[in-house]
Order: structure tokens, then sequence, then C-alpha cells
């Protein structure tokens, strides 16, 4: 670039700033790569020549950032190829309509997001006064989490400043970003951060309203809770003190549905709950068909709790014992192949129940001293005993990939430095229950996982439904899981093992130190990939191009990016063509886009179900909690489909498995085009601003 004399510019906010002749440099190179000109030369030599033109026109002066821009528009159009200057004509009214949805909005942007994640941020995440005014920035934001987070270093005499920054980059970046009770709660009154909580339901009136209230507290912090009914005495059995007739766990189901919905009216989210019933409860076929019912149960998933006896049953097409939690008795029994088909019948039907392989689970227990455990969180990645809860935080994988495949190092750094701040949040936070609290520092249980993996896989590209993918989950998923444990192994040497290390899984398996008794955890992140602009947890993405509502009444194309930069490449891009992919979200249809790319761009209903069972396996070897993978059908697939899953899942080792077939829930964050929403007909694929591109159910967004 030539020499300038060009020192300042005034930004659009007034101030001025130092002149960065580079910025025009990367902004003409992405108007020649629009094009599918790959010759930087054609770049360097059109910006030398705007830059030339700036200086004629405003020499040793500050012009402002919308002068600029007309000179670099002027320059190409005198110097350059007509559709070059076109595509930056384009890209700068984009952004000025960006910029003034952003205005609209209310949020001051400092860190450059995405509409759609600032819209989130406003609704959900940043600090507002009493009259609902949003009074921090994001950058705020994360300097309030970071800040808190960090203060836990003087407990050990360690250096709080450099762990605030160290922490405030890595989630500026957005290359990680923790759990939603975090961003919301770090450095306020309220001061709760973790997302995951099981609660005990005894078989008693004070047991059961004990933990309604427990969680309306939990709820009202923005945390999810999950349940094990199974210990509740069944529909019609006696009631000793009364001399009554029991009204059965589904009853009280509901009363803990109906305690969610008064407290979300008040909540920054939306409550949720898991419910979980052992397939051997008296009561299981009532619980199996409990979702058919509309409206009942909406603030619940609910999953069935299947014995392995139960799944050997199923395959020999023989019985299985039904037996009351009350006395432990016998009651009759019932052949589980018929169970399983009314299992996977229902989850045809409306999306529930999952099932969760309680015994797997306790296989690998890492405190089997504590006693079994019995459910999960609401999304079924977190299997926690009774008071326990858990931190969890994702890594954006999409921003890791170079020269074809993942940054190592990169990621290894990023490990370490999610671990440490992981750790950190259980001391810096504050629980609503003295029991919770107990609980969680006796087992300082974290969950680092991943999200952005589809995005990943594009870039290198490998496609998603393939034996290359299956194998770059899992390799990616050892490393993390290997350096993460070796990371909490090394604060253990500083800072003193967990309390229940003793006796412990980790003990067993011959580790002298531990600092948390589980490491790692695949969330579906929901938001908080929004806030980092990349996919849902290990999802694929559900649609290549849609029209999101970012805000009322505003809705604006949103394109896959990688998608639309290989489009411009290999020069089959159009607006034309974007908008029809966006009327059905696939690409596989369309004779002009190269089959190679078809491959890559593979959408969740493009996918074969076993596929993705297998890709929640491939991660599932290698993460202590469990992996929360939605998988996805088309409308017009098949209860034998939804069996077939879930054989198959229990067969390759998962924890558990929730299956969505399009359409089954009236309530979706997604809709395809022709849907009815809102009273009118849909010409394009939809998506609400918080819709992460993975499952379309609300469910799954939690």
């Amino acid at each position: 670039m030539p020499k300038n004399t060009i020192k300042q510019i005034r930004s659009r906010d007034g101030l001025l700033v130092p002149f960065d002749a580079g910025r025009i440099q990367h902004a003409v190179y992405q108007a020649v790569t629009a094009v599918g000109e790959q010759d930087g030369r054609i770049a360097d030599e059109l910006a030398r020549k705007a830059v030339a033109q700036l200086e004629r026109r405003y020499p040793g002066q500050a012009p402002s950032v919308e002068e600029i821009q007309d000179i670099v528009e002027e320059a190409l159009i005198s110097n350059g190829p007509p559709d070059v200057a076109k595509a930056y004509i384009t890209y700068r009214r984009r952004h000025a309509q960006l910029r003034a949805s952003k205005q609209f909005l209310g949020v001051t942007d400092d860190l450059k997001l995405p509409l759609n994640a600032l819209t989130v941020l406003k609704k959900r995440y940043l600090v507002k006064d009493d009259d609902g005014n949003v009074t921090e920035t994001p950058g705020q934001l994360f300097r309030r989490v970071a800040g808190h987070v960090a203060a836990v270093e003087t407990n050990f005499d360690d250096d709080a400043a450099t762990a605030e920054e160290t922490f405030f980059r890595m989630m500026t970046s957005g290359e990680f970003i923790p759990n939603s009770p975090t961003l919301m709660n770090a450095g306020t009154e309220l001061g709760m951060l973790s997302a995951c909580f099981v609660l005990p339901v005894a078989d008693s009136i004070t047991g059961i309203f004990d933990s309604a209230k427990h969680m309306a507290q939990i709820h009202q912090a923005g945390g999810g809770t999950g349940f094990s009914f199974s210990r509740l005495r069944p529909r019609g059995d006696r009631v000793g003190s009364t001399k009554g007739i029991a009204s059965g766990p589904i009853s009280f189901i509901g009363v803990f549905d109906a305690g969610t919905e008064v407290v979300k009216q008040g909540g920054r989210r939306r409550g949720a709950n898991m419910g979980v019933l052992s397939v051997h409860h008296p009561d299981i076929l009532q619980f199996i068909g409990a979702k058919q019912q509309e409206g009942f149960l909406k603030n619940f998933n609910i999953s069935v709790a299947a014995s392995d006896s139960f799944m050997q049953a199923v395959k020999k097409d023989g019985e299985f014992e039904l037996i009351n939690p009350r006395n432990g008795k016998v009651t009759g029994t019932l052949r589980a192949a018929p169970v399983l088909e009314a299992i996977a019948g229902n989850a045809w039907r409306t999306g529930d129940p999952g099932m969760i392989f309680l015994d797997r689970i306790n296989e690998v227990n890492p405190t089997p001293q504590l006693g079994p455990m019995e459910t999960t969180n609401p999304c079924g990645e977190q299997p926690l005993l009774p008071y326990e809860s858990c931190n969890l935080g994702s890594i954006d994988l999409a921003k890791l990939v170079s020269g074809g495949d993942i940054d190592w190092q990169r990621l290894g750094s990023l490990v370490d430095i999610s671990v440490h701040f992981l750790d950190n949040v259980i001391d810096a936070n504050r629980f609503p229950l003295r029991e919770i609290t107990e609980m969680t520092n006796s087992n300082r249980k974290i969950g680092l996982g991943v999200m952005g993996f589809a995005e990943a896989l594009i870039k290198m590209g490998i496609r998603y439904d393939s034996d290359a993918g299956l194998a770059k989950g899992e390799e990616i998923m050892k490393f993390i899981h290997e350096r993460a444990a070796a990371k909490s192994g090394e604060i253990a040497s500083r800072r003193g093992s967990f309390p229940n290390f003793k006796g412990s899984l980790w003990q067993q398996r011959g580790y002298r130190a531990m600092r948390n008794a589980t490491v790692t955890t695949v969330a579906p992140t929901g938001t908080i990939s929004v806030i980092a602009g990349t996919s849902s947890g290990i999802e694929p993405l559900f649609a290549i191009s849609f029209v999101r509502d970012v805000m009322e009444g505003t809705h604006l194309l949103e394109m896959n990016a990688k998608f639309e930069q290989v489009a411009r490449e290999r020069d089959f891009y159009s607006d034309e063509l974007m908008m029809r992919i966006a009327r059905v979200g696939s690409v596989q249809e369309f004779d002009e886009i190269p089959k190679d790319v078809k491959d890559v761009f593979r959408t969740a209903l493009d996918i074969e179900p076993h596929w993705h069972v297998r890709m929640q396996a491939a991660f599932q070897r290698h993460v202590d909690n469990a992996v929360s993978k939605t998988i996805n059908l088309p409308r017009d697939a098949g209860i034998d489909e939804v069996r077939e899953a879930f054989l198959l899942a229990y067969e390759l080792g998962c924890k558990g498995i929730t299956v969505f077939r399009y359409g089954s829930r009236q309530q979706q964050v997604l809709y395809l085009a022709g849907e009815v929403v809102e009273g009118e007909k849909t010409e394009h694929v939809r998506a609400s601003a918080e819709f992460a591109g993975g499952c379309p159910a609300v469910d799954c967004e939690f």
C-alpha cells in the first residue's frame, strides 16, 4: 500500500481513530472474491488506487467512514470490473441496513456481532435498569463475567487480573461461551451460575412440594431441573397416613409443570424440566402416552429410564417386571417389545418420550460410593445425583479450522483455559439451596463441550454423514477429554481434588488427583451458539438459507456464510438461487450446484437417522457425562425408523436418545415453507431469532 498522509479517520460515533489502509484492502478483497476472482493482485491494485484517490481528496485530513467508502466505491467503478463494484455496493448497502436495524434495537454493538446475536443478548443477557432499559454492552457483559469468575483466583493467591484478561479474550472472540446462567447472573445480586440441576422427589406430600418449591427458585435464576418420579407410588396404591388412594406420579408431574408455567412469566428464559420414570414402574404406560394430551406437560421433556434387563427382553421378545416402588413388590409383567413400540409411537407423534439408559449411566458413575444417578438435566446431557448441579461451557470448533484441519495447539490451549474457567465458576457460584451447595462442592462437576462442529466439518470439506465425519468427531472429542482431564488433574495438584475423590472412579482408574468428578459434556448450546455465530452443539445444519425473524416486523434472509463464499468462488451464486434455497432449506435438489458441494452442505433432514445416532455415539465414547443430540426425522418418517434409532443408540453405547420428527410439535423455532405461522402461510423456511441451526423444537433451544 502507498505511504499515506491521512493519520486519522472519524468513526461513525464521531470519534477520531487511527487510519488503517489495510481495512480498505480487506474490503476490496472481499468484493473481488465475492465475484469468484481469486487473484489477490487485482484486489491489491484496486485498493492502491482507492487509497491514492483518498489521499488526493483528503490530504492530511480526517475523513469520515462514509467518505472513505464513497471514495472506494468511485475507485472500483472507475478502475475495476463492473461486477466487483456491484459486489462492493451490495455489501455496503447490506451493512447499512444492518446498522440501521442495530440502532433500532437499542444495543451498542461494541463487538461487531450479528443482529440476531444482539437480539438474543438484549432479550436474555444484558443487564437492564428498573425500567427495562439496557445498561451494558456485549463487551461489558463479558467483562462482568470475566471479572466475577477471575476473582476466585485471590482465594489461592493467584493473579486475578491476568485470569480476567484471559477469560475476557476467550469469550469476546467467541471461541468459548459459558452456559446461560453464567452470562446472566455473574457479577449480579442473584449470582447463580449453573445451568443444570437434579432434585429428588420423595414419596410424600412434603417431599413432593419441597421439590416443587426448590424448582421454582432454580427456574427464577435461569437454571433447568431434572426429576426422577420413579420413587412415587403408583396410581391407585394405598396412602397409609390418610387411608386414601394415591393419584400416581403423572398427576404430580402436572403440578411441577403448572409451577413452571407460573414462574416463567417473570424469568429471562423459559423454565425447562426433565421428567423420568423407570420402565419398571406400574404407571409406565400412562407416562409413555402423557404428551398425547395437547398442552399437558409442555414445560417438560420426558424420558423412559430403560434398564438393561428391559432392553434384553425387547431383543428376546420376552417380558419384564413391574415393581411398586413403595414396597418393592412385583405387581405384574409386560411384554417388552410392545412397550418399546409404544415409546416409539408416542415419540413419533409428539417428540416424547425419549429414552435414557440408566444402567449404562451408572456403569461410569464417577462417584458410585454416593449412590446411583436416576435422571438428567432437561436436555439429557447431564446425569446428576440428587441436589447436584453442573456448569457447562462450549468451544466453537468452527473458529479453530486452519489449513484444512483443526488447529490442535489452539484447541488445547482453549481446553486448558476453559477447564480453569469452569472450575472457578463453582467457587464463584451462589446456589439457592444449602444441599446443592454441599453436593456441588463435594463433586465439583464441570461439563466442557463443543459447538460449531457442523461448520467445522464444512470448512474441512468433510461430509457429516460419512465415516470420515464420524472419525473426525471422535478424534476431536478424544483430544478434548484427555486434555481436560489432564488440566483438571493439574489444578488438583495445586488446589486439591474434589472432596469425594476417595472411592471415586478416577481413583479406581489410578489417578492420584482430580479437581472435578466430570470434565466433559456435549450440550445443545442453543442461544450461546447464536451469540457465537455458529452451529449448535454437534448438530448438522438444519437449513442452508432461511428467513430469520430478528425482531418484531423485521425479517432478514440468512444464508450459511461458507456456502455463500463457495457459491461465489465456484461461480454459481445468485440472489435468485439463495431465495429458492430458502424455500426448502436444503441444496440437494438443485442441479446447478456441484455434487461435491452438495455432499459437504448436508442438512439435518438430508441425513439418514442412523448417521445421527452414530455421530452421537462417536462423541459419547469420549464424554464423561452425556451428549445432547437430536435425531432429526422428516415428516414422512415412520414409527419403525424411530424404534430402530432407539435400538441402535442402545447398541452403540449412547446414554440416552431424543428423536424429533419434523411437525410432531405445534410450537417450533423453525418452520419449513408452506407451514402456517401466526396465521400466514410461509413462503420460505422461517426461523426465530433464537434458532441456532440444530433441532427446530422449542425444547431443544433451552
